[in-house]
């Protein structure tokens, strides 16, 4: 008799006890302060911080409106070298700024911007560089800044993927001019949603915060065209709570992470992400590249989900490919980007996975017979 197989989701939020969350959150009853950078958000603002090991911070409802006025408050204009293998928020970000995305290849191995490839795509029109740290893999930022520095550009990380992540102690955020966090509830660190921009120049923090403000600077005053992104008491009441568990949760991802490379690692047709000396991780992802394998991504992917296990295609299509870009990027070659999309699945990964439910994905995707199935 096989047991009824449970649905297994790609990820699952992580939360604080329910007790603990309501004994947080009881003086927002006694103050009837629930937005507008009340006593919650600062105390997350400076916890943040110092885990990060940013100098400057601050917080968002979310990660894209983060990204979208941090690219904002640096003023710029033209084209903004980025890539094509992310979320829909990275292009979306630079669009909904008026500014023109220029779409860099990828590297294979890590999936980040192949920066060996960004100097031939810069124009006098380029006015800043935007890579993303692909499933927590960290961009080449020695070359992307030095890259920077000699054309006057701007670099705005989009580390959504990255929280937690340090390269040789050194916090990821603290890299280019600025980085965007994302504290969405699939994220290792959520603040149910949210995010975070952390950023070198210090006087950018006046701006941003008019910026997420409506761009209001005082009772009888509107300087800038701003929006409405302020996190509220709620959402860092949660981030507060979070924030304790999360080197707990990490490690629980880290053991996850090792028994789906023990179990496949080796295979042919299998390619996984390799760790690089320096880099502390997150175990954010755990992506897998079907290439040669006895079955495409595709079947694999629906494979799993014949079996009530839901993995992710993540990042498919490419950005270049979506309803909205296509027409305008039609003819772009971006050949390692488009060959990722076609193979990359994302396998669950959360804090609370089994090594039992992580054996019996692995075993699925190899063709081992659960036991009793003759």
């Amino acid at each position: 008799m096989i047991p009824e197989e449970k649905d297994i989701l790609v990820t699952k939020a992580s939360m604080p006890s329910y007790e603990e969350f309501i004994e947080e959150i009881k003086p927002i009853w006694e103050t009837a302060w629930m937005t507008n950078m009340g006593e919650f958000h600062d105390r997350l603002k400076e916890q943040l911080k110092a885990y990060l090991k940013a100098k400057n911070l601050l917080l968002f409802v979310n990660g894209h409106m983060a990204l979208e006025m941090a690219l904002q408050a640096m003023n710029l204009s033209g084209e903004v070298i980025t890539t094509p293998f992310s979320f829909a928020s990275t292009t979306h970000a630079i669009m909904r700024n008026n500014l023109t995305p220029v779409f860099c290849d990828i590297k294979e191995d890590d999936y980040t911007i192949d920066a060996d490839r960004i100097e031939a795509l810069i124009t006098d029109k380029t006015t800043a560089i935007l890579p993303v740290h692909v499933y927590g893999n960290v961009c080449d930022m020695e070359k992307i800044e030095r890259i920077a520095k000699k054309h006057n550009l701007k670099v705005i990380y989009d580390a959504a993927h990255a929280f937690g992540v340090e390269v040789n102690g050194r916090g990821i955020g603290t890299f280019g001019d600025a980085s965007m966090f994302s504290f969405h509830a699939t994220k290792v660190f959520n603040t149910i949603e949210g995010g975070a921009v952390t950023f070198q120049d210090p006087s950018l923090e006046v701006l941003l915060n008019y910026l997420k403000n409506f761009g209001i600077t005082g009772k009888e005053s509107v300087e800038y065209v701003g929006g409405n992104a302020k996190m509220n008491e709620f959402q860092a009441a949660m981030g507060i709570c979070n924030l304790r568990h999360v080197e707990d949760n990490i490690e629980k991802r880290r053991l996850i992470t090792e028994h789906y490379r023990k179990r496949l690692s080796g295979i042919p047709g299998i390619r996984l992400n390799q760790e690089k000396e320096g880099i502390l991780p997150n175990y954010a992802y755990f992506p897998v590249a079907f290439d040669g394998f006895s079955m495409t991504r595709n079947e694999v992917y629906e494979l799993l989900a014949s079996h009530h296990i839901f993995a992710r295609k993540y990042f498919y299509p490419l950005i270049t490919d979506f309803d909205c870009y296509r027409e305008q990027f039609q003819g772009v070659s971006l050949p390692c980007a488009k060959k990722a999309a076609d193979s990359v699945l994302t396998l669950p990964l959360y804090a609370d996975l089994s090594i039992s439910d992580a054996d019996r994905i692995c075993d699925i995707i190899l063709g081992v017979k659960p036991k009793g199935r003759l």
